[in-house]
C-alpha cells in the first residue's frame, strides 16, 4: 500500500517530467524544456517552512557553487507564497540565488498534492531520477551524489 508520500507525488521517479514555465524572483521566466540539455534540481519550498529553510542554508555551497561549471540548473520555487513574502525572506537571509515564483501553486500542482520541502532530480532528456521529500542530512548527501553521477552522464 501506497505511504502518504507516495500518494501525494504526483510525478514519480523514471516518469518525464511535465513542462511548465515559471516566474522567476527577477520578473524573467524559466521554462523547464528550455532547461533541456542540463540537469535540473527542481526544489519545492515555503519561508515559513522550518525544514526548507534549513535545507535552503546548505544550498549555495553544496549544490550551486559545487556544480556551478556544470550543465545543471538549480530551480528553487517557492510554493503558494506572494513576492512579498519571498522578498521579506531574501532580504532577512541574504539570498541572492535566482528563485521561482508559484504563489497559486500550479507548477507545484503538476508535481505533488502535499509536503514539501521537495527535491525533484531530472535528467538532461527530462526524466524524473531521484524524488525527495523532506530535509536530513544523509538524504541531503545522497542527493549530491545522484546529482553528481547524473551530471557526469549528461557531459
Amino acid at each position: 500500500e501506497e505511504t502518504e508520500i507516495e500518494a501525494t507525488t504526483l510525478v514519480k521517479v523514471g516518469e518525464e517530467a511535465p513542462n511548465f514555465t515559471v516566474e522567476m524572483f527577477d520578473g524573467s521566466t524559466v521554462s523547464l524544456a528550455e532547461l533541456r540539455g542540463k540537469v535540473v534540481l527542481l526544489n519545492f519550498w515555503a519561508t515559513w517552512c522550518p525544514p526548507c529553510r534549513e535545507e535552503l542554508t546548505h544550498v549555495q555551497e553544496e549544490i550551486i557553487d559545487r556544480f556551478a561549471e556544470r550543465p545543471f540548473v538549480f530551480l528553487p520555487v517557492s510554493r503558494g507564497e506572494s513576492r512579498e513574502a519571498v522578498a521579506a525572506f531574501r532580504e532577512e537571509t541574504g539570498y541572492e540565488f535566482p528563485m521561482g515564483l508559484d504563489s497559486t501553486r500550479t507548477v507545484y500542482d503538476r508535481f505533488a498534492s502535499n509536503y514539501i520541502p521537495r527535491n525533484f532530480l531530472i535528467d538532461a532528456k527530462g526524466k524524473v531520477v531521484a524524488a525527495t521529500v523532506g530535509f536530513d542530512d544523509l538524504e541531503f548527501e545522497e542527493l549530491i551524489q545522484t546529482i553528481e553521477a547524473t551530471i557526469k552522464k549528461a557531459e
